[in-house]
């Protein structure tokens, strides 16, 4: 941006210079004019040759060195240069625009960042990746991102590789396998001897989904483009019909007049005000999204949110805190130190809210030796090997599925039973707490025209339902396995109008193919799982549900901002067309409604980077 300005200042200097001081010699006033082109013009005029030989003929480059050159062949010398000037800052503004987008964006980046657990004087110790050396071993948890690539030294799991490969099926890997950094664990506890030095940071990644963000246009976007591939090449035809036809069949038609016409009609028709201020109104709103603390990874999915007719939710760490506190301990023929330190060791490895605060109730060192077998059961709990104990830890349909005979909770929260050796052992009961401004969530989307509020969870009946009602959702969902949840939002997307969309918010391991099937898969950033994060379309960073609802009003802004640039562009330009091809504007008018209206589009952009109104 710095070199691109200091050109433009060093020409428009050159051209103030020529325009107003008459020099006896017109040479030397035309020699400037053509310095102050060649210095401010030279990139246009290479790009042009350059996407000519690629066969990428008709673009704003062609046009503008077409109309240029044209002008210095009919002798307006200082309309000529003033095109060349006025486009370059036009494009000037853009680098601006997305530049302040950018920065937007990677404020993100100080919220969550990369570690890994890595073994060292037969403890674990949680490290920037930068800091583990090639041979050391790392232990990976389910749901977290593997740091590192290395081999597999202890245990088995299944990767989700689809951050790299673009694979959807998730793959099996144990001992001696080569796993990737960026691979997701799913769901065993892994241990990984460390080949290669850390080389990829979340910083860079996220980035990177970002500012490529083309590859996920909008509707609006694919719109603009095919307008482009197809009007370019029409405007040219035109124009060339505009110089060379009328003189040869109208009495007293100057070449020259009618040349300078259809120069003006091509300036005019550059759809650089559309192809510029389209994808940076959706850049700006991506931008805008950013300082609020949300990521999305594509300007398609921008766009969908402001059409979102079902808002369907994950309970665990989406409408509640996801802080559970244990609230009782309820052990049979053992004692409560026994039940809770078997489950605090069974529990150890697992990044649920519930495991934590079974671990904290416990609130001893827990000797990781002793867990010899470790394997996490999506949605019904864990099995281990406790010493010499086999444990299971989880909920009803885990005791129902392993056959074990054990005595019902009806109490209101979250139940984890625990058997030993097979034999009943008792259960803990788990109170989560909802989310403060989780209320004033659901009543915006219903006031901002949500038809409907859905919430699906894994926990009981009872639960889902006191907090649904709490909460004034229209429908809730309970006790529901991964499969069934995909199955409910397969049901839900059935009843949504042509043009609405399907917006789940989630944030577990288990939400991933959900968030994936979902029209719009929304994840908590902060508390969220890896795979969660990976699957979504769009992360809140900072775990608060009222965040939805400003996206959505940012989404709505933006498209109305779209809508905008794209009605005035059109309009502004159709009008000036008209008015060149019959000869009643200037090239200086042209000018205007080429590259003005691109600099009034972008900065009517840019207000998408504003967010202060969005409540």
């Amino acid at each position: 941006m710095k070199k691109k300005t200091i050109k433009i200042m060093v020409a428009l200097i050159l051209y103030l210079f020529a325009m107003l001081i008459n020099f006896e010699n017109e040479l030397i006033n035309k020699g400037i004019f053509i310095v102050s082109y060649i210095i401010v013009g030279f990139e246009i005029l290479k790009k042009a040759i350059r996407n000519i030989f690629r066969g990428k003929v008709f673009d704003e480059n062609f046009l503008m060195a077409v109309a240029t050159l044209g002008a210095f062949g009919i002798g307006e010398f200082p309309e000529a240069v003033a095109v060349m000037l006025f486009y370059q800052i036009g494009e000037l503004f853009q680098s601006y625009a997305v530049d302040k987008s950018r920065k937007s964006i990677a404020s993100l980046m100080d919220i969550r960042p990369d570690f890994a657990n890595v073994y060292r004087n037969d403890k674990i110790e949680k490290v920037s990746p930068d800091d583990v050396k090639i041979g050391e071993t790392i232990i990976v948890k389910p749901g977290e991102k593997i740091p590192l690539d290395g081999i597999i030294v202890e245990g088995k799991t299944t990767l989700d590789t689809k951050a790299l490969t673009g694979e959807a099926m998730p793959k099996g890997a144990s001992e001696g396998d080569e796993v990737l950094s960026g691979c997701i664990n799913i769901n065993g506890v892994i241990k990984i001897e460390v080949k290669k030095e850390y080389g990829e940071s979340t910083v860079s990644k996220i980035l990177d989904l970002v500012e490529n963000a083309s590859s996920k246009k909008s509707k609006s976007e694919n719109f603009i483009t095919k307008f482009a591939k197809y009007y370019t090449p029409i405007v040219v035809i035109i124009a060339l019909i505009l110089a060379v036809i009328p003189p040869l069949v109208i009495s007293g038609a100057e070449f020259s007049d009618w040349l300078y016409r259809a120069l003006s009609f091509l300036v005019v028709s550059c759809p650089c005000a559309l192809v510029i201020s389209i994808p940076l109104s959706f850049f700006g709103g991506i931008g805008g999204a950013s300082k609020m603390g949300v990521l999305v990874k594509g300007s398609n999915y921008l766009e969908a949110l402001s059409n979102t007719e079902i808002a369907v939710f994950d309970k665990t760490g989406t409408l509640t805190e996801g802080v559970f506190e244990v609230q009782k301990v309820n052990p049979v023929g053992v004692s409560r130190y026994e039940l809770l330190k078997v489950a605090a060791y069974a529990e150890n490895y697992s990044n649920h809210p519930i495991s934590k605060s079974i671990k904290q109730a416990y609130n001893e060192e827990i000797d990781e030796k002793q867990i010899i077998n470790y394997e996490e059961l999506s949605g019904r709990g864990i099995v281990a090997k406790i010493g010499e104990q086999n444990v299971l830890v989880g909920n009803e349909k885990l005791m129902q599925e392993k056959q074990i005979n054990f005595e019902k909770c009806n109490e209101i929260g979250t139940i984890i039973y625990v058997t030993i050796e097979e034999k009943y052992a008792g259960y803990i009961l788990i109170s989560d707490k909802i989310k403060e401004d989780a209320k004033l969530t659901i009543e915006s989307l219903k006031k901002n025209n949500i038809k409907q509020t859905v919430m699906l969870t894994g926990d009981k009946k009872e639960v889902g339902e006191s907090v649904a009602k709490e909460l004034g959702i229209d429908k809730v969902y309970a006790e529901l396995l991964p499969a069934d949840k995909v199955q409910r939002v397969e049901e839900l997307l059935k009843t949504k109008s042509q043009k609405g969309k399907l917006a789940f918010i989630g944030d577990g391991i288990n939400d991933a193919p959900v968030l994936t099937l979902a029209d719009i898969g929304i994840a908590m950033g902060g508390l969220g799982a890896d795979s969660a994060i990976e699957a979504a379309d769009i992360v809140i960073m900072t775990d608060e549900p009222s965040k939805i609802i400003k996206s959505i009003k940012l989404s709505k802004k933006t498209m109305r901002i779209v809508k905008q640039n794209i009605v005035f562009a059109i309009s502004v330009k159709i009008l000036v067309l008209i008015l060149a091809a019959f000869g009643l504007s200037t090239m200086w008018q042209a000018v205007f409604a080429d590259v003005g209206v691109s600099i009034i589009a972008i900065l009517n952009a840019l207000r998408a980077l504003r967010i202060k109104n969005i409540k």
